[in-house]
């Protein structure tokens, strides 16, 4: 029997497909999936099934100092047991082998690792084989020509594994310990992450140091046959300037324009400017291209990998932005000639006589640039489809004609002031035929000549600043990563995902929080290689040349604890400083402002049980609190409450986030607000007279509940937003009045009919209802497939895991969806 063993169970099950021509079997060995036809058995798994820690005798943050495990044994465990167990016993009854994982250094270490597992159960040998797309052209192909292991760029990888283990475990104790952040709550940090951080940190400063200067622009409104707007300018140097710097100066232009009544013509200027076509997608162009239709770096890379396993785009973890040789871009197309939605665009394309593709910079030699394969969805999402559609149309780009711009420069004179006006004109699309994500804005400016006389009908004097930098989007942050050497493409994104996971950045284009302010400060007052984007981009150098046979994995590990002692070296002593710098840090991104009893100040605080609530500094002096919603996790924002002078909150719960806005109004509207008595309690009034209300809670929830609440805890939830009217129409069965939910902006707007609160959340808890993995919305028959092949069978296991792990092992699935599924399993 042969084995064949891939990174994940889809992978697995696409490629027992194309090799079974379909008519491989699924079978359960330990709760993963097998894929079996004739004499083969496919098996995927989980990622890294195997993972490096310390020692057992390492693990008591408390009882190790953080600077001994510089020094610290690294060991493998096996991390997925049912995974391993599974692929140990297929391994028992087969007599070879093909690793079938990703063609990067992250693949070829996973291949490995399934290697090391399986090796002393088959006699014979354990091939490699490796492919761009899973389609059935080339996964046919490359296991007809199976090829070794590459030993020295699986140790690539696991040197990155080691490496990143000592910094992030050794540096995230020995934080977290200064400021007593332990538990959920530590303080992490990471090789690359803090270097990624401070750029970050860094472009915040400039920004709050920025200076802005004042200038003023002037412009005129001309008119012949059309009118049209033209803008003041002056020589300098050789070069055309618009802004003016002195006030005065700008006064005197306005007041000579505006006692001109008419512009001359001075000269008119033609010219045809070509715009040539985007070079093909690498990684980081196809996140920039992403970002610009809303798609977050980690979002897009999920949804590529999703594709790439179903076979219809190649890799897209790649830096090449050049086609291969053997990349027929004419045939490629004419498998899109008779789709529905790229049909049109592809036969126009195949008319041209010559289809020669753009190049980029980088021609590399193990994936071709990201494209489609030529193999067609059958059922996508609306998020898949408009990153496919992308895929497609850039490929489509790439081999289109250039574009062609007509533009009309006219300068005009008026009272001795010179006037310019630049109109622009697309006289042939080209690309953007077939490429509709970049701009054709055109300017209009009417066909003038030297001498013509314009009139003069409006002067305007534009008072302006300079403007700061501006943040980096995350497309933008992961370019300059790459231009620096920070990481590699295929852990970029997920570097800034892990920023947003732990606090350390917010919104985008990423702004860093006050935590993120006070680790990069506290790096660079007292170790400032934890933040060295030099020795961060060495270390990456020194992998690729493992990669690349010119280093070993123990030089290259070494040479990093050497490097990490010196930062130990570094912070000795420092212990108690920098505790008391993260710990003011930490407060400040939880502070809402002052207390109204005390004056000290309200932060977001969370109680033994969990949860979390409004809380004042000057405890236990003060005892003033404000409570919070029990849904979702606080966040502060910038908006603050003219009233009370305190930040707004909103309460992060993936899909269902929302605004609590200031929690002292929510608080005093609460207070405020008497409660409206609507019929009997069903659970307690013929025996104790209690009655249901509508109840405004001080947390900015409503609900209908018992007024005999806390002796009789039934409820009903009601919309947070809105206006609750009752109405004359009552159940026949709960003898309650029905409800209706206005809405507070809009007068004409239709009321939601709420109708009885009782029959309402009755038949909400029916339509709702949890109880297997499919109950949940957004998982379908295919994710709750991918979710089982990562050992998740159940609600219980679903709302047990860790959402990052699972995110990881699941292929296009985020942490935050996952999160959301958890939050409707313990709806």
């Amino acid at each position: 029997m042969e084995l064949i063993i891939t990174e994940k169970d889809n992978a697995a099950q696409r490629i027992a497909e194309i090799l079974s021509d379909g008519s491989a079997t699924t079978e359960r060995h330990n709760g993963v999936n097998v894929y079996s036809w004739g004499g083969r058995r496919c098996i995927g798994l989980s990622g890294h099934v195997v993972g490096l820690d310390f020692p057992t005798e390492y693990s008591d943050w408390r009882d190790v100092r953080p600077s001994e495990l510089v020094d610290a044994e690294v060991v493998k465990t096996e991390t997925r047991e049912n995974i391993v167990a599974a692929l140990r016993s297929l391994a028992r009854n087969a007599e070879t082998a093909i690793i079938a994982t990703d063609y990067d250094r992250e693949g070829e270490l996973i291949g490995k690792e399934a290697y090391e597992l399986v090796r002393e159960e088959i006699s014979g040998p354990i091939q490699r084989v490796r492919f761009s797309s899973i389609t059935d052209e080339e996964v046919r192909s490359a296991f007809e020509s199976p090829e070794e292991i590459d030993f020295d760029l699986a140790a690539a990888g696991e040197a990155r594994q080691i490496i990143d283990l000592l910094w992030g475990a050794s540096l995230t104790r020995f934080l977290s310990l200064s400021a007593k952040q332990l538990g959920n709550d530590f303080i992490s940090v990471g090789r690359v992450q803090s270097p990624t951080l401070k750029l970050i940190v860094d472009r915040e400063r400039e920004i709050e140091a920025f200076d802005p200067d004042e200038y003023w622009e002037l412009f005129a409104d001309l008119s012949g046959d059309e009118s049209f707007e033209a803008q003041y300018f002056y020589r300098e140097d050789g070069t055309e300037q618009e802004r003016i710097w002195d006030e005065a100066t700008a006064t005197t232009i306005d007041e000579q324009l505006t006692a001109a009544t008419e512009a001359r013509v001075d000269s008119v200027q033609r010219r045809t400017r070509t715009d040539e076509p985007p070079t093909p997608f690498n990684t980081t162009q196809y996140i920039r291209a992403a970002g610009s239709i809303g798609f977050s770096a980690q979002r897009a890379m999920s949804i590529a990998e999703e594709l790439y396993t179903a076979g219809y785009i190649t890799y897209p973890r790649t830096d090449n932005t050049v086609y291969p040789e053997d990349l027929d871009q004419r045939a490629l197309l004419d498998t899109f000639a008779d789709h529905p939605s790229f049909g049109e665009d592809a036969r126009t394309l195949l008319e041209l006589e010559d289809l020669e593709p753009t190049r980029g910079d980088t021609e590399t030699t193990d994936h071709p640039p990201i494209h489609p394969t030529g193999e067609f969805p059958d059922d996508l999402g609306e998020d898949e489809w408009r990153v496919y559609e992308l895929v497609v149309r850039r490929f489509f780009a790439t081999v289109a004609k250039p574009a062609t711009w007509r533009h009309l420069k006219v300068v005009t004179i008026a009272n001795d002031c010179r006037l310019k006006a630049n109109g622009k004109r697309l006289v042939d699309p080209g690309y953007h035929d077939v490429y509709p994500y970049h701009s054709t804005t055109e300017n209009y400016v009417p066909p003038l000549e030297e001498g013509d006389v314009l009139d003069i009908t409006d002067v305007r004097r534009e008072e302006k600043q300079t403007q700061p930098p501006r943040r980096r989007g995350q497309s933008r942050l992961i370019e300059t990563m790459e231009s620096i050497g920070i990481g590699t493409k295929s852990t970029r994104h997920n570097t800034l995902q892990k920023l947003y996971d732990r606090g350390y950045i917010e919104n985008d284009p990423p702004q860093p929080t006050a935590l993120a302010r006070g680790v990069v400060e506290a790096a660079e007052d007292f170790a400032d290689l934890i933040v060295s984007e030099e020795m961060t981009a060495q270390l990456e150098q020194d992998m690729t040349a493992i990669a690349e046979g010119e280093a070993t994995l123990e030089a290259v590990t070494d040479e990093s604890r050497e490097m990490l002692q010196q930062v130990f070296e570094e912070l000795q002593g420092s212990h108690e400083e920098i505790g008391r710098h993260l710990r003011e840090a930490l407060k400040a991104d939880k502070a809402l402002g002052p207390c109204p009893v005390c004056g000290e100040t309200l932060l977001v605080r969370r109680s033994r049980y969990g949860s979390y609530f409004i809380g004042c500094d000057g405890y236990p002096d003060c005892e003033y609190t404000l409570p919070l919603p029990n849904k979702g996790e606080p966040l502060v924002i910038d908006e603050t409450c003219d009233e009370h002078e305190l930040h707004h909150v909103k309460m992060l719960a993936g899909r269902d986030t929302f605004v609590h806005g200031c929690p002292q109004c929510a608080a005093d509207a609460a207070d405020a607000t008497e409660d409206r008595i609507i019929g009997e309690c069903p659970a307690c009034g013929k025996e104790y007279g209690g009655e249901l209300a509508i109840k405004q809670l001080r947390t900015g929830s409503r609900l209908v509940g018992c007024t005999r609440y806390p002796d009789c805890e039934y409820s009903l939830p009601l919309p947070r937003h809105g206006e609750i009217v009752v109405t004359d129409t009552v159940c026949e069965d709960h003898d309650l009045p029905h409800l209706e939910v206005h809405g507070e902006d809009d007068d004409d707007e239709e009321p939601w009919e709420l109708g009885c609160p009782i029959c309402n959340y009755e038949e909400y808890q029916e339509q709702h209802a949890v109880s297997t993995l499919r109950d949940i919305d957004g998982i379908g028959e295919k994710t709750a497939e991918k979710l089982e092949s990562a050992g998740i069978t159940s609600i219980e296991e679903l709302q047990d895991a860790a959402a990052e792990e699972v995110a990881s092992e699941v292929s296009g699935v985020s942490a935050d969806r996952i999160r959301e599924w958890q939050a409707q399993a313990a709806a």
